[in-house]
């Protein structure tokens, strides 16, 4: 007879009202010392451990805490220290952050999205490093976990495949050479536990999930028969996620203990019900949703359960979701406005835990044992799918007039854009922003009174037009040629449609990690997209107002509008994409009634949303293409479409790219030191583009000379007549005083460009 075991494979950090977030900054803000930070957050980590035992989950994983990211805790573990900060103190804190967030004296190491999802990594770079273990962070986590809780933990470790894979600074052949350096460190750390007690040993590979080669699987097999060698005694669970894993009959029998298969995104119950699962192993079954917020229908979880029991011959079966939690928020508990229809409807992190230690129970005792849990969820789920959220009718008569009709511009680009200068005027190299400027402590400040009702919406709308002129003067000072309103109103990109759309609702404290202290709120979509109102003309046409230069109406594209918010699934997602879009075109024809020259529908979220088979890749690419030209490509030529991406390899999407027809890309590059410029070496581009000349999310303010040698570096490759320069993605986060000194140097080093180009041109 199967045993089932409840799981976690990993916990958010940031705390039920961001306790993490608020420590961290603090921290760097030189408010508290970095013992009060460490005080603080050991706190925390060791309440959410608590919180998990008392829910009732057996594997309770260790490890997961990070103070900023963990693939940059697996690399600071290993002494993965870029040649920058070398010079250093190799285990401070100080070093650990500033690899992160830059120093006055070096930049950030990269950053870029994990997987596809919303999070972001610190890229390791691995040149001219001889990698070591400096600490063994997951037993340290371990030992206190079991110390001061009486908890025995699984620790959790990115595998070393996945890790290196996800690296830079080494050529595609070197890739089995880095590995076999850091085999001896994975054993130590693994050896280390075993001997210190840990049962069993988590290892994330989602590596697995993606289109490897035949050579970097043997790759993978090899290593697990090293460690196996090498750490006879570790019980380790090979952990895979976010999809289906390729080559699944020959992973099944690599040298491991147990194996984690994703069971909510791929084709996992397809292989074990034609391949089998071996007998020898355990089977940890991811049968909870740990990337979307909504109740589990437990009743054909339960079914699911049971075809996995009636498919594999095991004595054990854990279950778990299908990732860490890491990727929906902590807890609804602390929801008091939401309506208890949409309510009653989710499950953030502890609500999940509780849905697998249920489905454990059932699944050992039977269906009558969690009756009454089964009925709960069935209502709330029922309630909700029967709502007016989700009955309206013109939405889909829209749709299906869309059927199978071709949106695009009514004439080319080589047309449009000959009008276009025509209209703007604007001088050669253009300097922009991307669009958020500076949200100071005021600007919170004053939208948490307006929300709390301590200030009329009268005044808050007065606040929010003192900034946007504060602002527009700065940037005419500064000679900004195409400014932007600031987008002082927003609390996110995002989430500020999610409130004023139909169908979407925003949460108090659903807050999720984004990349660092930046968390986000994604929005809700529980029913039928559409538009009633305008949501953007007011500010726009006002800061207009103020200035003869263009100014940017600015807003958030489909695809990006869908992939950061969480999606009911009684529809297709690439349905509700399209009502979404509709929606925007709406949108962008007010702002163009209005006299909005300039229009930015921004998709940084396009490259992150691909699947990680590549197989899903048309379907997806044709979707994306499909939402942006119907949310864009009604406007007059006159009309310039921009758009913005960030942190994405586009080599892969290049033509993607291309079809979206926008008249002008802004990418980042600053981070990936114009790596990026290389995509457009090999390939021909015909439209206008701006590649991020510094890098925002660090608080350092770049040179005159290091903005210019990244202008001059890309116009090796870039025409003059088709660049604009502009930082690699909004200012929101950023000081007001480094935002001006950057623009700053910016604007200088456009300007000396600008004369030398005019010089060489006459």
């Amino acid at each position: 007879m199967t045993t089932f075991i409840s799981s976690n494979l990993g916990y958010p950090r940031i705390g039920e009202k961001r306790e993490w977030k608020h420590a961290l900054e603090s921290f760097w803000g030189n408010n508290i010392t970095e013992k009060a930070l460490i005080n603080q957050t050991t706190k925390l980590r060791l309440a959410n451990l608590e919180k998990q035992q008392k829910l009732g989950i057996d594997w309770i994983p260790v490890g997961d805490f990070s103070f900023y990211d963990h693939v940059l805790d697996t690399a600071f573990s290993f002494g993965v220290i870029p040649t920058r900060f070398q010079d250093l103190d190799e285990k401070s804190l100080d070093t650990y952050f500033g690899i992160a967030r830059g120093t006055k004296e070096a930049v950030a190491a990269e950053m870029t999205k994990w997987f596809n999802t919303n999070y972001h990594y610190i890229v390791p770079e691995l040149n001219d490093v001889t990698p070591k273990l400096v600490e063994n962070r997951a037993l340290t986590y371990f030992l206190e976990a079991k110390e001061k809780l009486g908890i025995i933990g699984k620790p959790v470790l990115i595998g070393p495949v996945t890790f290196v894979k996800l690296s830079k600074g080494y050529e595609e052949n070197e890739l089995s050479d880095w590995v076999e350096k850091f085999l001896p460190l994975y054993a130590q750390v693994l050896n280390e536990l075993t001997e210190a007690g840990a049962e069993w040993i988590q290892i994330d590979e989602p590596i697995l999930g993606t289109n490897i080669s035949n050579q970097e699987l043997e790759l993978i097999e090899k290593t697990y028969q090293t460690l196996r060698a090498e750490a006879p005694q570790a019980k380790i669970l090979l952990q895979t996620y976010f999809e289906t894993v390729q080559h699944y009959q020959k992973v099944v029998q690599f040298p491991v203990n147990g194996i984690g298969l994703d069971f909510i995104h791929g084709e996992s119950l397809e292989l074990i019900k034609k391949w089998g699962f071996p007998k020898d192993k355990v089977l940890a079954a991811g049968v909870i949703n740990g990337r979307n917020v909504w109740r589990a229908d437990l009743d054909t979880t339960l079914e699911l359960v049971e075809e996995i029991n009636g498919a594999v011959d095991v004595e054990t079966i854990i279950l778990q979701p299908s990732c860490s939690l890491l990727h929906v928020p902590v807890t609804k508990d602390s929801e008091s406005k939401m309506d208890p229809i949409i309510l009653n409807g989710l499950s953030f992190a502890d609500e999940k835990l509780k849905e697998i230690q249920a489905i454990t129970e059932g699944a050992n005792k039977g269906k009558a044992s969690i009756q009454t849990i089964l009925e709960e969820s069935k209502t709330a789920r029922e309630a909700l799918a029967h709502s007016s959220y989700r009955q309206n009718q013109s939405v889909a008569q829209e749709l299906k007039e869309l059927e199978g009709e071709e949106v695009k511009r009514t004439i080319p680009f080589s047309k449009r854009i000959r009008l276009q200068r025509e209209e703007l005027k604007l001088p050669i190299l253009p300097t922009t922003t991307i669009g958020s400027l500076p949200q100071t402590a005021e600007v919170k400040g004053t939208r948490t009174k307006w929300r709390k009702g301590d200030i009329t919406n009268q005044e808050y709308l007065e606040f929010i037009d003192i900034e946007t002129k504060k602002w527009i003067q700065i940037q005419e000072d500064l000679d900004l040629d195409v400014l932007v309103h600031g987008e002082f109103e927003r609390t996110d990109m995002v989430e500020f449609f999610g409130e004023k759309l139909n169908g979407f609702a925003v949460t108090e404290f659903g807050w999720v990690q984004s990349y660092g202290s930046r968390c986000v709120k994604p929005p809700l979509v529980v029913g039928d997209v559409s538009w009633s109102n305008p949501m953007t003309v007011r500010e726009i046409v006002f800061a207009q107002s103020l200035t003869k230069k263009p100014v940017k109406g600015m807003l958030t594209g489909p695809v990006t509008i869908l992939n950061w918010s969480f999606v009911h699934e009684e529809l297709p997602r690439f349905t509700v994409q399209n009502q979404i879009a509709l929606a925007l075109e709406k949108e962008v024809l007010a702002l163009e009634k209005a006299g909005v020259q300039i229009i930015q529908v921004d998709e940084p979220a396009l490259r992150e949303g691909l699947p990680l088979d590549h197989l899903k890749w048309p379907a997806y690419f044709d979707a994306a293409i499909k939402a942006f030209r119907i949310s864009t490509a009604t406007v007059k030529p006159s009309t310039q479409i921009h758009t913005h991406m960030c942190y994405s390899e586009f080599s892969e999407i290049f033509e993607v790219i291309d079809a979206l027809d926008a008249d002008v890309i802004s990418i980042e590059t600053s981070r990936s030191h114009g790596e990026l410029i290389d995509t457009f070496e090999k390939n021909k581009y015909d439209k206008e583009i701006g590649l991020g000349v510094y890098d925002i999310h660090s608080p350092r303010v770049p040179s005159v000379e290091e903005i210019k040698l990244n202008i001059e570096r890309a116009l090796r490759t870039i025409d003059a007549k088709q660049f604009w320069i502009n930082p690699d993605c909004g200012l929101k986060t950023r000081g007001e005083a480094e935002t001006v000194a950057a623009l700053e140097n910016m604007i200088t080093a456009a300007k000396q460009v600008r004369e030398a180009y005019s010089v060489t041109n006459k």
